[in-house]
């Protein structure tokens, strides 16, 4: 039987996702997080005509012939700073003392900058303007950044310091935002042990439910990592039941078809269909994932493979976009990048290859892309000295050095 195709797969994924719940939190606690709705200001921006500049607020006319050979001297009748505003009104040959930020008083409506006026300092009621300014000069016109009631953000996009800055100028001081997906880690494995602690002759460190917490963190969600679950019934089982609350279960491990692998019969006997188990993807060919019932609610399963490279390739391209959806993300995934491939490369086989690679210029400053001499899905060092996944579809032909391949970041 045919393994089932990476779209294929993502297409069964993501089938029916829909958005978590919103709820409300505080600005301060919003960071990165995805709206449930539109926001709609509550108020003007500026809420006033406001002063960009120090100097005096005039009116434009009374200076549009003045020049340093034929200044203007015009009345002080007062001073505007930012939070107290001069409340009479600027009349012909009159000017307010104005500072950035204050509200330009009524009558005015241009500011000349205070380099472009001299004062007496024996005379403290007027000032000699040197230079004219149009109408409108240094002012910052009432609702020229944004009115009240119109709809300047839309639900589905994620907040980063720009969109919580401007959330906070519309007046608001929280946001309703999708809940973040709950995201459970278990690892499994007899020879498994924790960083830090004693292992045995024939153990190793675990070391893959970090890498994976950290995609499923940066996609959105919170993140538990549960410990590992020893190679029996009992431990996978209580683990999973540790599981409880979690949107997304995620295994790490024991999903193949050893003696050992023991995720497919326990979560079956716990009630769980595959959606599918196994695909045609490399690295990452035992990849499993199905839906439990839990408590009246659906609790999704994904089984990586244990192999590092492995679990962190098939967590980048299948645990973020499902965590991704989860979270009402609208914009979706940017599709791979073509880039001329530095080297010629080898007919594919039947599987998709995430080969691990390097993209940057070559001799001529011409971007290229190189994939790195060992693809053994067991290496992390060669995980981390590439930049960049070079994806190779399934039966891909032979191609020249030259040809344009595609490419996928490795942002994590």
């Amino acid at each position: 039987m045919a393994l089932l195709t990476v779209d294929a797969a993502m297409a069964l994924l993501l089938a029916d996702v829909q958005p978590l719940p919103g709820e409300q939190v505080a600005l301060l606690d919003a960071r990165h997080r995805v709206l449930a709705g539109p926001v709609i200001a509550t108020r003007t921006q500026p809420p006033f005509d406001v002063s960009a500049m120090d100097g005096y607020a005039v009116r434009a006319v009374d200076v549009a012939k003045v020049s340093t050979a034929t200044p203007v001297r015009l009345s002080l009748i007062g001073v505007a700073a930012a939070g107290q505003r001069f409340t009479g009104r600027v009349a012909a040959g009159a000017a307010v003392r104005i500072f950035t930020g204050a509200p330009v008083p009524d009558g005015a409506d241009a500011i000349v900058i205070q380099e472009n006026t001299t004062r007496d300092p024996n005379d403290a009621t007027t000032v000699l303007v040197t230079r004219g300014v149009p109408e409108s000069a240094h002012l910052r016109r009432a609702g020229g950044d944004f009115t009240a009631g119109m709809a300047l953000l839309d639900a589905g996009r994620r907040l980063s310091a720009r969109e919580i800055t401007l959330v906070a100028s519309m007046g608001h001081a929280s946001v309703n935002v999708r809940r973040r997906p709950r995201v459970a880690i278990i690892a499994t494995g007899n020879e498994l042990v924790l960083p830090g602690m004693p292992s045995g002759p024939d153990q190793i460190v675990c070391s893959n439910p970090y890498g994976v917490a950290y995609l499923a963190a940066g996609a959105g969600a919170d993140v538990s990592f549960l410990g590992i679950a020893g190679d029996t019934d009992a431990e996978l089982n209580s683990k999973l039941d540790a599981a409880g609350g979690a949107d997304i279960v995620v295994t790490i491990g024991g999903a193949s078809v050893g003696d050992h692998d023991l995720v497919a019969p326990v979560l079956a006997a716990r009630g769980m269909t595959p959606a599918f188990w196994k695909i045609a993807m490399r690295p990452g060919k035992p990849l499993l994932f199905g839906r439990l019932t839990r408590g009246g609610g659906m609790q999704r399963v994904l089984g990586l493979p244990g192999n590092p490279v492995s679990a962190l390739i098939c967590a980048r391209v299948f645990l973020v976009p499902l965590v991704e959806r989860l979270t009402g993300l609208a914009a979706a995934a940017s599709p791979p990048r073509l880039v001329p491939s530095a080297v010629p490369l080898e007919a594919n086989g039947p599987r998709t290859h995430y080969m691990r690679a390097v993209v940057g210029p070559d001799g001529r400053g011409d971007e290229v892309v190189t994939p790195l001499p060992s693809q053994d899905s067991s290496l992390l060092t060669v995980l981390n000295q590439a930049n960049c996944l070079l994806v190779r579809a399934t039966d891909a032909p032979a191609l020249p050095g030259g040809a344009s391949v595609a490419i996928l970041p490795l942002d994590f």
